[in-house]
């Protein structure tokens, strides 16, 4: 489990760029980066929700993009036999997985406490009722073993974590 959620983790970071270090050119592929005004027509014609500002020390244009973050609770139902909740998690992580590999979930992982809150996922969607109906499709949350808590939240569009 730790090795998949550090895949998923380092493969967010790999691929998100700072913008203001972009490459003139994508030198996997040789194609021209996209403008700002291209990557928000873009976003914009997809439903997404963006605004932009002009950064006043470095004078760049930052875009900001509506992600999805879903908090996973504990659920009512975490009375499964230790079988029941391996083979959940087994399909748990596979469920994130897809999502990530299918570009609607960019970081998933688990809080590091025995809280409430197990975990996050931050949906790419263009709306709420998406990113919410994703994250319910989890087969932990459809054992009611997670209970999703979905809240908007915005970010620099190519900025990585630090």
């Amino acid at each position: 489990m730790k090795n998949v959620l550090k895949l998923l983790v380092l493969t967010f970071i790999c691929s998100c760029g700072n913008p203001r270090q972009q490459p003139e050119m994508n030198s996997a592929l040789e194609e021209p980066t996209k403008t700002s005004a291209e990557i928000k027509k873009e976003l914009t014609d997809k439903g997404y929700e963006i605004f932009d500002y002009v950064d006043e020390d470095t004078k760049d244009t930052v875009l900001m993009q509506q992600y999805f973050i879903a908090f996973l609770k504990s659920g009512p139902n975490r009375s499964q036999t230790k079988e029941e909740t391996d083979s959940l998690q087994s399909l748990h992580l596979a469920h994130l997985g897809r999502m990530y590999e299918l570009g609607y979930a960019d970081i998933s992982g688990p809080f590091g406490d025995d809280g409430d809150i197990r975990g996050i996922t931050i949906y790419n969607t263009p709306t709420f009722e998406m990113a919410d109906s994703l994250a319910n499709m989890d087969p932990m949350v459809k054992a009611g073993r997670l209970v999703i808590e979905m809240h908007p939240w915005w970010a620099a569009k190519g900025f990585p974590l630090r």
